[in-house]
């Protein structure tokens, strides 16, 4: 049996892609081959220090809090000093769990406090593999620029990447970036996945009926519909402002809360359009297929895009997508005009222009018959690619495999 150590700044619940992607991976390998254990913050004083979850034993560490939020904006002191201090008190737990355990490998997941714990604990311990994950649709320079410290710390943040003994990349784009870096080691290139036994699965009549009643969804009206935390990196905001461009029984159904709400909330009354932005907040993940199925086209024309998680579930539920060319979304979003040897899966708008957003749109209006084979398309790539049995699959063979043991 081999044994791996997760670090992770933040694990459930506190769950985004990242997150989302170690639990799936882990719950399919086959316990009696792998066991999993994790170091990440514990930030909320009523979650337990050590838990089990899944086929992880999540150890929780560092200043805690009263039931905090978490994003930068809201976190409380202590916890913002637990996130500095973390790739000390990760190394330091890392160590005495190795001591009993005995680890085959070391898999940090993001380039960031996790990754400077696991470097550590890579220059202590040498012949334990370090597996680098990678998943922030950032470029370099926008990297810099968010975290200006990296300037200063740049050559020791680079080791984080050039020590791996394998960097997994979850799109074409970000294996780009590690090249960028300076990396020369292998790059596994393995995407990001959905349920997609569960987003293409039917829902009940009676379920929709009550979405539509609630959201006032009204005969021969067209939700957009996007799923997302509501941040100015993610284009909501230009969702809104195309709005005025599109015919009136065009709305648009926002599933999501975060630290920008009041701004897109203000954005919609400048431009003229609040009775037709539907801010439902907070959606269980549980709860998105309905949403996805009562709603008529997917819109997000994301400014920063690792993978995209919520692409590729549209894809399952069965729904047109309208998307930006960023990231890793072009992995699997072919445009009929810009991707003519492709399949086509979607349409792709630009980057911080609602006009755009709007004719792309509108191209689904005028063309049901383009929508449906677009559906039929993508819904079919999502269940061959991107299915979580497939890329857990894949990890066991390409990543734990060859690279899961000391030297």
């Amino acid at each position: 049996m081999k044994r791996i150590l997760i670090f992770s700044l933040t694990y459930h619940p506190y769950i985004g892609g990242a997150e989302v992607a170690i639990k799936e991976i882990t719950d399919r390998i086959d316990s009696s081959r792998y066991q999993f254990d994790m170091i990440t913050l514990r930030f909320d004083r009523n979650l337990p220090a050590v838990e089990r979850v899944g086929n992880v034993t999540v150890h929780r560490i560092g200043f805690t809090a009263d039931a905090p939020k978490i994003s930068d904006r809201r976190m409380p002191l202590q916890c913002k000093i637990a996130k500095i201090l973390f790739p000390f008190t990760s190394f330091v737990k890392a160590v005495s769990l190795h001591r009993e355990h005995a680890y085959d490998m070391i898999w940090a997941m993001m380039a960031n406090y996790a990754a400077f714990g696991a470097l550590a604990f890579k220059y202590t311990h040498p012949r334990v593999p370090y597996l680098l994950e990678l998943q922030d649709g950032n470029s370099l320079a926008q990297v810099k620029e968010r975290q200006p410290v990296l300037r200063l710390l740049w050559p020791l943040y680079r080791r984080l990447y050039l020590k791996a003994d394998v960097i997994k990349a979850i799109s074409r784009f970000i294996e780009r970036l590690t090249r960028e870096v300076g990396y020369a080691g292998p790059v596994v290139v393995i995407p990001n996945a959905v349920d997609t036994t569960k987003f293409s699965a039917p829902v009940p009549q009676e379920k929709l009926d009550e979405l539509k009643n609630r959201f006032d969804k009204k005969k021969g009206d067209t939700f957009l519909f996007t799923a997302s935390r509501l941040v100015l990196s993610r284009g909501v905001e230009d969702v809104i402002r195309a709005l005025p461009h599109l015919p009136v029984y065009v709305k648009f159904l926002i599933a999501g809360d975060g630290q920008d709400r009041e701004k897109l909330e203000s954005i919609a009354r400048e431009a003229g359009v609040y009775d037709r932005v539907i801010f439902a907040g907070h959606v269980g993940h549980d709860e998105l297929p309905a949403y996805f199925k009562v709603s008529d086209i997917f819109v997000r024309p994301s400014i920063i895009e690792g993978f995209g998680n919520a692409f590729v579930e549209a894809f399952a539920a069965g729904i047109p997508v309208v998307a930006t060319e960023v990231g890793g979304i072009p992995d699997f979003l072919f445009d009929p005009i810009e991707n003519p040897d492709h399949a086509p899966t979607g349409i792709f708008c630009k980057v911080r222009d609602p006009e755009s957003v709007a004719s792309a749109v509108r191209r689904y209006l005028d063309d049901p018959a383009l929508a449906q084979q677009m559906v039929t398309n993508a819904r079919a790539l999502a269940i061959e690619k991107y299915d979580w049995h497939t890329i857990a699959a894949d990890m066991e063979r390409e990543v734990f495999g060859p690279f899961g043991s000391r030297s």
